[in-house]
């Protein structure tokens, strides 16, 4: 199963200086505070989001997402 990785996307937000003002108008949000709810993962990011996630980011949509291998370490 595979999680979005918010640190990830945190990061390169932050390094091609982009403000969270800007994500938020990207996406659709009204103001700052909203985007910064669904960068902390108070809220969950919806499908649609994430192609546009990755077209600012300059990343490709894989990038956005981590491994979760818990079921892995189980065994």
């Amino acid at each position: 199963m595979k999680s979005i990785d918010l640190a990830f996307i945190k990061a390169r937000r932050i390094e091609q200086k982009i403000t969270m003002q800007h994500m938020a108008v990207i996406l659709g949000f009204k103001n700052a505070s909203t985007y910064m709810k669904y960068e902390k993962g108070d809220y969950y990011l919806k499908a649609v989001h994430l192609p546009l996630i990755a077209k600012e980011l300059h990343c490709d949509l894989a990038s956005l997402f981590f491994e979760n291998n818990f079921a892995k370490s189980a065994k």
